[in-house]
Order: C-alpha cells, then structure tokens, then sequence
C-alpha cells in the first residue's frame, strides 16, 4: 500500500515520513488543498494527515476531506470515529455522556436566561470553557456568581474571541519565568495583543452558548492518556503556580509509578467504546476515582519522548523507548485488507 501524507513542519507528518523510509514503506506527500487531491489519491491506498485546531483551513477542511477519502473506501488517519470531535468540546460532552463516559459534570446552555437561572443555585467555583482551544487556553475559574453572570451575559452577546492575547502573554511570561520558553516567545505574546492570529481573525466569536465544568478541588495535576490502537503511554502533568490548570504548563512527570492501572484501563477501556485509533484522554481524579475532562485525536509529539514505556491492552508493561508516530502508520497497513 502507498501512503499519502499531508505535511506539516511540526506534525506527525515528519515522524510519519522518517518510519516510511525506515521501513521501506512506500509513500507520497500530497496536497490536500489542491483542486485535484482526489486524484493525487489514486495510486494510494491510504491518506494520513496531522491537522491543527490552530489552523483556520485546516478546520475548514480537514474533516470533511477525510471523511470523504474513507468514503472512497481508502484508510485515513485519523479516521471519522478519531477525529469528529476534534477540538470541540460541545460534541465531546454529547459524545462522553452518550457512552457512560464518567465525566466531570459540564452543564452547556444555548438560552442566556436558563443560564442566569441556573447561576441562581448554582454552587462556585465553575470551570468555563470555549468549546474551542487547547494546552489551558480558553478555560478560566469563575469563582461566584456575579462572575458567571458576567461571562453568561458576554457569552450571548459580544462573544469571545478564540486568542484571548492578554491571557497567552501572561502564560508566556509565566513560562519564560520557568525556564519553559525562549525570551522570543514572550516578544511574540506582546506583538499578538496588536495582531491577532489569522485562525482567530477568520474563525470569528465564540458565542450563543455557555460551557460550565465543575471545579474538583485538591488536585494539583493531571493525567494525560494516550491510547494508539492496543497500546497506551501516558503524562502526569503538575498545574502552574497559582493556578489550577494542569494542560500547557510545560511541569511533566513520566515515571511509571505516577499512573495506577483503573485510569490506563478506563482509557482503553473508552477507546474500545469510541472505536478511536487514537486517543488522548485528560483525567483528574475525585475520592480517587478518575474522572474525564475531555478528549482529543491530536498531541505535540515534544512532550511524549521521555516516556519510558507503554502499556499493551492487557496492561502490560513495556519498558523502552517506542514509537506511537509508527505505531498509527503500522495501523493503517495491517488492517488493509479489512
């Protein structure tokens, strides 16, 4: 089989193009903005392409295409089932709660007034969301009511922008601060408070709907699992200093001894449900029972390589380095004649 790739300068593109040619598997770098990428595809059995939330054409794009190119009766990476949801946590709550998903409690409103009805008995701290955004971006802790009135009425009127640009330089800062970033990253925070990014520009507001998590207290990290076809590798990552979000601080743990078997079991476990060929799932833990923040196809591949092993779908323990970018396109080839 011949794989097509799109590629992208920091994707699974590149891990995708260095175990073809490792392996001597045959491939292609396709186009697939190009009016004729449905032709390009005819000598390929297969199309792989790592899109960005990030990326105005790629959202625009992306799911549609590849929806379609599994229509023609081609293996795509990721697949319908992987990726619908993709940056959308309005699905996603749909999506968890339709499997049993044991998720924590998220209330959306498409009604202003039975939002600010529900403030009245509402208890705070609230955790809201855009539906859009990763890596802590677009999340922030409403801590009373007169907070969560303010963002219900902002939220049903003007909107929010998809880059909050005062909110990412201060998480800029905060990691410059840390040792995370180079001083050229905070530099590019104080240019985007004058010029917003493109996919923020073109996307438009946030609007017409209110997105509320509980807030559990008494967790100072996350767990981050991934699960590629039978296998699992996962991340403790710690909050930041004076905050309560764990995703995008840069602070991770990868000894095995941080992650119990009941949270790497559920998160094969919810990918069996899903029927996903890869999935990353973000838990916090309430009286030590995990529970699902959300869901996402998608990774920065930067994080993942101090992993010292994975788990196999009997919960076995493998210790070494591996390589989930082979694994997705070792998936695409073995179930080709499916």
């Amino acid at each position: 089989m011949k794989i097509a790739i799109q590629e992208r300068k920091g994707s699974f593109s590149e891990q995708w193009v260095s175990y073809c040619k490792s392996k001597g598997i045959e491939y292609k770098m396709v186009n697939c903005y190009a009016p004729d990428i449905i032709g390009q595809l005819s000598d390929c059995g297969a199309l792989m392409w790592h899109f960005h939330h990030a990326s105005q054409k790629d959202m625009m794009l992306a799911k549609q295409l590849l929806y379609s190119v599994q229509m023609m009766g081609k293996r795509v990476f990721p697949d319908f089932n992987s990726m619908w949801h993709f940056d959308d946590k309005l699905g996603q709550k749909y999506l968890l709660d339709a499997i049993g998903a044991p998720m924590v409690p998220t209330v959306i409103f498409y009604s202003e007034e039975e939002a600010l009805e529900w403030v009245k008995d509402a208890n705070f701290p609230k955790v809201f969301k855009l539906s859009t955004g990763a890596g802590g971006q677009n999340v922030r802790l409403v801590k009373n009511t007169f907070e969560a009135e303010k963002v219900i009425r902002k939220a049903f009127g003007k909107g929010f922008k998809q880059y909050n640009a005062s909110a990412s330089l201060k998480d800029r800062w905060y990691k410059f601060n840390e040792g995370l970033v180079p001083l050229k990253d905070v530099m590019k925070g104080f240019i985007r408070l004058v010029c917003e990014p493109e996919y923020s520009r073109l996307s438009g507001r946030e609007r017409s709907y209110a997105y509320f998590q509980d807030y559990i207290p008494e967790n100072d990290h996350d767990i981050r699992v991934i699960v590629v076809g039978g296998k699992a590798f996962a991340i403790k990552r710690m909050v930041r200093k004076s905050d309560f979000r764990a995703s995008g601080s840069g602070h991770i743990l990868y000894e095995k001894k941080h992650f119990n078997k009941k949270t790497i079991s559920l998160a094969f476990h919810l990918s069996e449900k899903l029927h996903s060929q890869c999935m990353a799932y973000d838990f916090i833990h309430k009286n030590d029972e995990p529970l699902l923040i959300e869901i996402s196809y998608g990774f920065s591949f930067k994080g993942y390589i101090n992993c010292p092993g994975y788990w196999d779908e009997h919960l076995n323990w493998h210790e070494g380095k591996f390589n989930p970018y082979g694994w997705m396109v070792d998936m695409i080839i073995q179930n080709e004649n499916e």
